[in-house]
């Protein structure tokens, strides 16, 4: 595998693959540590996780720029995902227990019954290259710290974030084999998934690779999570605050140089503002800092492959040969590198590649609306539903509006986040499954029903199914 500096196009490192006889060995020793690793105490978890939070932050110059020279980031975004990813260690280490404790449900006088979260096992990872370390973190703060072993297969493009990764949790003293790195290419994950020594899986990734794991882990009954690509509405009401939508609007479109799941891709806006809501989003858009990813206060980097930059590209062209009106940027920048620039689209067709696909770049669509209603219904004319945002001054008319959105997160007057407190994932063609949260950390769990019956009660039984 090789990391390729998007900003430059340059390979500047080479790492092995994994071959099949290093797969088998990892598998074996995923297997031989699930008993030891289950039966270490809840404390002790949550010990290694924050001792893994604190090893993030000691080594986050280091990391912040290996995520920028291997996909792209902008540093400054870097560093604030490695922030995030001890959070979410801080967040489980002190946490996990109070989620993973026995639940007690009441039943009759005479028995004692609970619900235990007991682990499955081995659970297999399948992660994107776009946020290389948080997409991961997020996976194995809490079900590492449930009890599970953990398998990373990465991204092919950003084999030094998975290695780094794999080194945090050996250095923070978790046993051999709790969780290991698969330096292999996608087309050796149908094994692993069928091979009866992993007991679960979870994607993030895109649509069409959400199907093939579903369709595989199906087949063998296992327990999947899919976190998969979003097209979310970010809808601009008559009495929002303007100024703050158009600005908040333009970060929600352009984290990560525009390649988040979860990016504000398709702005939905009344007729009474939709003039002067484009003319502050695009004045927003041209004033976005492109450079080079490793330098701080660069606020828009290259694409992470050049191939994604061409697609962005396609689908921009494609939208306007179908009646869109180019306001801003439309063209790949003439320099080294994967560079795409802020990009602004206003009334697009609904059948346009703007309307009905995910643009994973930094390309906004703009979308008119009569009014609240067709607003709506622009809003949910998608077959994804990861999220969504609304604005307006009105937060009762908010709340009431995020309860129609067709997603599994709707923020009112604020861009869409992950956040470990609040369980995360979608609907539609977006995924199901949770992370995060409470939610999250109980989704590779057995839930056990335990029913403990009084010694010497003689009551009648009747067994029914």
């Amino acid at each position: 595998m090789e990391s390729v500096n998007p900003a430059t196009g340059e390979v500047f490192e080479t790492y092995d693959d994994h071959t099949g006889g290093d797969l088998e060995t990892i598998l074996d020793d995923a297997v031989s540590a699930t008993e030891s690793w289950a039966e270490t105490g809840i404390t002790e978890r949550q010990q290694l996780l924050e001792r893994a939070g604190e090893i993030l932050r000691d080594r986050e110059d280091e990391y912040a720029e290996l995520i920028s020279r291997e996909m792209g980031k902008p540093v400054d975004e870097s560093h604030a995902e490695l922030e995030k990813c001890a959070w979410v260690c801080d967040y489980y280490a002190e946490r996990a227990g109070e989620f993973l404790a026995d639940r007690a449900v009441g039943s009759e006088a005479n028995a004692r019954t609970f619900v235990s979260y007991e682990p499955l096992g081995v659970v297999l990872a399948v992660m994107p290259w776009n946020f290389p370390f948080w997409q991961v973190f997020r996976f194995a703060a809490p079900h590492l710290t449930a009890g599970n072993v953990g398998l990373l297969k990465h991204a092919s493009n950003v084999p030094g974030c998975a290695l780094a990764i794999e080194e945090v949790f050996r250095d923070a003293g978790y046993s051999d084999g709790v969780f290991s790195t698969l330096l292999v290419g996608s087309d050796a994950m149908e094994d692993v998934v069928r091979d009866d020594r992993l007991d679960a899986v979870t994607l993030t990734g895109s649509e069409g690779a959400g199907r093939a794991i579903a369709e595989q882990a199906g087949n063998e009954l296992k327990k999947h999570v899919l976190e998969l690509g979003g097209s979310d509405p970010f809808v601009v009401l008559e009495d929002a605050d303007l100024e703050a939508a158009a600005r908040t609007g333009v970060a929600a479109r352009t984290i990560n140089s525009g390649q988040s799941c979860i990016a504000a891709k398709r702005f939905v806006v009344v007729d009474d503002v939709f003039e002067e809501f484009l003319e502050r989003f695009v004045s927003e858009m041209e004033s976005l800092e492109v450079g080079d990813p490793l330098e701080s206060g660069v606020e828009i980097g290259p694409q992470a492959r050049e191939d994604l930059m061409e697609d962005v590209h396609e689908q921009v062209e494609a939208s306007v040969e179908a009646g869109a009106t180019l306001e801003c940027g439309g063209e790949p920048l003439d320099r080294d590198g994967w560079y795409y620039p802020p990009t602004v689209l206003a009334e697009p067709p609904l059948d346009s590649p703007a309307a009905e696909e995910e643009v994973f770049g930094p390309a906004a669509a703009v979308f008119r609306a009569a009014d609240e209603a067709e607003a709506i219904e622009i809003a949910n004319d998608t077959r994804y539903g990861l999220g969504g945002s609304i604005w307006t001054d009105d937060l009762e008319r908010g709340e009431r509006l995020a309860r129609e959105i067709e997603a599994g997160c709707v923020f009112v007057n604020e861009l869409v986040k992950s956040d470990p407190r609040l369980p995360f994932g979608g609907v539609k063609a977006s995924g199901y499954g949770r992370e995060l949260a409470r939610e999250g950390i109980r989704e590779f769990v057995n839930r056990k029903t335990v029913w403990v019956q009084s010694a010497g009660e003689d009551d009648d039984v009747v067994a029914t199914e």
